[in-house]
């Protein structure tokens, strides 16, 4: 048997075994998996940006368990089973890729991407934007949006008038107050986010390296601090922002 078919089928077994033997196994529904399944995920994300491949083999298991424990549940169920998931899933994606098992011609991945969403209008989405999870992180949805807005040829002619409107938004978010000072906050950082998609950067990755540099630097001014038996609240900013640089160099 391919090794491949063989160890996805002891996954399967051990799943059967589980879920008829184990207390806590039994007891899981969709429902109580769902908020565990976004957990590992998050896992999985934290593994890849540190480019962790040992870690990230291990993430990749546990969504894998996710995987067949939803589909062991519908099979319980009588709604769906690990078969009819996986069959599913193939048909899909030899629907959306005709250029590969159809006489569909295509330039580049761009194209591809534009069939794409023309393929899933077809299949009956009412909207381009229709897959896009109302549950996305809000950066991650902005990203999202724009990049399938953009399939359909809604987008900005020029990457210098994506910074134009930049500059436009950030004039208007220095001009308003109150309420409105908030939402002008907003579509500046969508006009950011779109900025950052036009220079091939993903602006979540992006945002993550800076909160890990952050929360490395800092904690380097909480063990000098320790070290030398102070409390951060002894220490005045100029001494933050001088062992601050140093981490910097570091």
């Amino acid at each position: 048997m391919d090794p491949r078919l063989q160890a996805f089928k002891r996954l399967l077994d051990i799943m059967d075994d589980l879920r008829e033997k184990c207390p806590w196994d039994r007891k899981q529904t969709l429902e109580s998996l769902r908020h565990l399944t976004i957990e590992e995920t998050y896992e999985l994300s934290d593994a890849i940006l540190k480019e962790d491949l040992q870690e990230i083999k291990k993430e990749l298991g546990d969504l894998f368990l996710h995987l067949v424990f939803y589909s062991k549940i519908g099979q319980e169920k009588n709604a769906f089973d690990v078969t009819d998931v996986l069959n599913s899933v193939c048909e899909k994606l030899i629907q959306r890729h005709p250029h590969i098992y159809g006489d569909v011609k295509v330039e580049d991945d761009e194209e591809v991407k534009r069939n794409w969403e023309q393929i899933k209008l077809k299949e009956g989405n009412k909207s381009v934007l229709g897959g896009v999870p109302n549950s996305l992180p809000s950066l991650v949805k902005a990203m999202r949006m724009q990049d399938k807005a953009a399939q359909v040829g809604f987008d900005w002619p020029k990457k210098d008038l994506v910074w134009e409107k930049v500059e436009e938004e950030l004039a208007e978010f220095k001009e308003a107050d109150g309420k409105e000072k908030e939402q002008e906050f907003g579509d500046l950082l969508f006009s950011l986010i779109n900025y950052a998609r036009w220079n091939n950067i993903n602006p979540d990755d992006a945002l993550e390296m800076t909160n890990h540099k952050f929360r490395s630097r800092f904690e380097k001014i909480e063990d000098v601090a320790r070290a030398n038996g102070r409390n951060m609240n002894d220490l005045s900013l100029e001494e933050m922002d001088e062992i601050w640089e140093k981490a910097k160099k570091s």
